[in-house]
C-alpha cells in the first residue's frame, strides 16, 4: 500500500487550500513583516531555508521561552522544532541565561582561553570518550576542520559520505550515489567548487558491500557518518553495521568521523556512548550551547599525536582550521552551563520517555486508520514518515517524500498551535516539554488525519 493509494489527492489539495487560507487570515502581522522584509532580505527572511515554512511565509517570533514560541500575532505554539536541535535544552534554560548574562559583563570574545574551555574539554572527554578537543562556532566548521585533518594525516584525497546525509553545509557532503553507483552532485547543489566526484565517494547507508568496495581503493581519507541518518527522516543502522564500519575503516587505514549534531538526542553521550562507537574524530554542535553558536571537534590521542607530527601543517594560522571567534568566552560559558546543568543524564531520563509517548501516540493514529505510514524514535527525537516500513538508506527515504502531504500536516499543526521541524516531520523533546504537550500533538495529528480521510 502506498501513500498515493491511501490518500485521495483531490481531498488533500482541498484540505491544504483550506489550511493555507486560514493561516494567512490568522497571521496578518507576520505577513506584513514578511512583505516588508522582501525589500531588504533575500527571500524576505534572514536565511533562504526559512522560506520553507509551510504557510508560504514564516510566522515571526516575538518570544521564545521553555518549549513555547509566541509570534507577533500573539499565537502561542508548543515547539517540537526547537531550532532543529539548537534549542534542545529549551529556549531559556535558567542556568544558561545566568551564565550568558554574567559572561557578557566580563568579556564576550578575547582570543584567549578561559577556565570554562578547560572544563568543557574535560566534560566532552568524559561523555564521548575522545582524548582531545578543539572548538568551532558550528558543527559545519568542525566537520570542515575534521576533513582537512584527515586528508592531511592520510595523504588521501577523498571523503566517503552517505547519500542524503546531513553534515551542515560541508561541500563534500552534497553528493549522492547515482543509479549506476557513481558519485553525483545532489540535486539543487549550489555552485559546487568542483564536481563532487573529485572529492567524494557517496554510497548508500547500511550497504556493507559498497562500503568495502569504496574503502578498498585506498583513496578514502575518512568516512564522515551520522550514527543514524537524520536528513530524510530517521534512518537507523542495521544491527552490526557500526561494528562492521569500524572494522573496515581500520582494515583499509581510513579514519572515521562521527557527527552527532542531531543524534545527540540519543542520550547524554549521544549514540557514541549508547552504542559503544569508537570514532577517530567526533563532531557536534547546535544543542551543546543552547543555541549560542558553538561546535566541537574531538580527536583520539593517536590522531592528536599524528597531527602534531605533521611539521609542515600550519594548524595555528594558514591551515584553514579554526576561526577568530571559535572557542570565545561567551560560547564556552554557554556550553559549560548547558552540559553541567541542563542536558544532563537526568534530563534525558525525562525527555526520552516523552519521545516514546509521542511515538506511541502517532503510531496509534496510524494503526487506527490503517495508514501506510511509520514512526521512528532516536532517544528524545521522533519522526513520522509516509512509508509503511522505515527506509534503510537515504535514497529510498528521499524517494518516498510527499511534499504536499508533508506541507498539509505541518500547516494543519501550525494552525492549531503545534510547531514541528519544517523540513520533515521531526519532533524533539526538551526538559521544558510536558506529557500534555505530547498529547496535544497526538490530538492534532489525529484531527489532521480525520480531516484528510473525511
Amino acid at each position: 500500500m502506498t501513500t498515493e493509494t491511501a490518500i485521495d489527492r483531490a481531498r488533500l489539495s482541498e484540505c491544504l487550500d483550506f489550511e493555507l487560507k486560514a493561516f494567512v487570515e490568522a497571521n496578518p502581522k507576520s505577513k506584513a513583516l514578511y512583505e516588508r522584509a522582501q525589500k531588504s532580505l533575500v527571500g524576505g527572511v534572514p536565511m533562504p531555508w526559512m522560506m520553507r515554512w509551510a504557510g508560504g511565509f514564516p510566522v515571526f517570533a516575538k518570544i521564545a521561552i521553555g518549549a513555547r514560541i509566541i509570534d507577533v500575532d500573539d499565537h502561542t505554539y508548543i515547539d517540537f522544532c526547537l531550532g532543529d536541535s539548537g534549542a534542545m535544552p529549551g529556549h531559556d534554560p535558567e542556568p544558561v541565561v545566568r551564565a550568558i548574562t554574567a559572561q557578557e559583563q566580563t568579556g564576550i570574545t578575547t582570543m584567549l582561553p578561559t577556565e570554562n574551555a578547560a572544563w568543557v574539554g574535560e566534560e566532552l572527554q568524559r561523555r564521548f570518550g575522545l582524548d582531545r578537543w578543539m572548538f568551532t562556532l558550528t558543527a559545519t566548521d568542525a566537520n570542515r576542520a575534521a576533513l582537512r585533518i584527515c586528508r592531511q594525516l592520510t595523504g588521501r584525497p577523498k571523503v566517503l559520505v552517505y547519500s542524503y546525509s546531513y553534515h551542515g553545509s560541508v561541500d563534500e557532503s552534497f553528493a549522492v550515489a547515482g543509479a549506476d553507483g557513481s558519485t553525483v552532485s545532489r540535486a539543487g547543489n549550489v555552485g559546487p567548487p568542483v564536481d563532487p566526484a573529485v572529492t567524494t565517494t557517496a554510497i548508500e547507508f547500511n550497504d556493507l558491500e559498497a562500503l568495502e568496495k569504496a574503502l578498498a581503493t585506498e583513496e578514502i581519507a575518512c568516512v564522515l557518518a551520522e550514527p543514524a541518518m537524520t536528513n530524510m527522516g530517521i534512518v537507523l543502522p542495521d544491527e552490526g553495521y557500526h561494528e562492521a564500519l569500524r572494522e573496515l575503516t581500520r582494515k583499509y587505514g581510513t579514519l572515521l568521523i562521527i557527527d552527532e549534531t542531531h543524534t545527540f538526542s540519543a542520550g547524554a553521550g549521544g549514540c557514541t556512548k549508547a552504542w559503544n562507537l569508537e570514532p577517530d574524530l567526533f563532531t557536534i554542535g547546535k544543542a551543546i550551547g543552547s543555541g549560542v553558536p558553538a561546535g566541537a571537534l574531538g580527536l583520539t590521542g593517536e590522531v592528536t599525536e599524528r597531527l602534531f607530527q605533521q611539521a609542515e601543517a600550519d594548524y595555528e594560522d594558514t591551515g584553514g582550521v579554526g576561526g577568530t571567534l571559535a572557542g570565545n568566552a561567551l560560547s564556552m560559558a554557554a556550553v559549560r552551563a548547558t552540559l553541567s546543568e541542563v542536558l544532563t543524564e537526568e534530563a534525558f531520563e525525562y525527555t526520552i520517555p516523552l519521545a516514546t509517548r509521542f511515538t506511541e501516540g502517532v503510531q496509534a493514529v496510524i494503526g487506527e486508520h490503517d495508514l501506510p505510514w511509520s514512526v521512528t524514535q532516536l532517544g528524545a527525537r521522533a519522526e513520522y514518515r509516509f512509508e509503511p516500513v522505515p527506509s534503510r538508506n537515504g535514497t529510498d527515504a528521499h524517494r518516498v517524500c510527499d511534499a504536499d502531504l508533508e506541507r498539509y500536516m505541518h500547516i494543519h499543526a501550525l494552525n492549531r498551535g503545534v510547531l514541528i521541524t519544517p523540513f520533515h516531520n521531526m519532533a524533539l523533546m526538551s526538559p521544558s516539554t510536558t506529557e500534555a504537550d505530547v498529547d496535544r500533538h497526538t490530538e492534532v495529528f489525529r484531527h489532521a488525519v480525520l480531516d484528510l480521510l473525511a
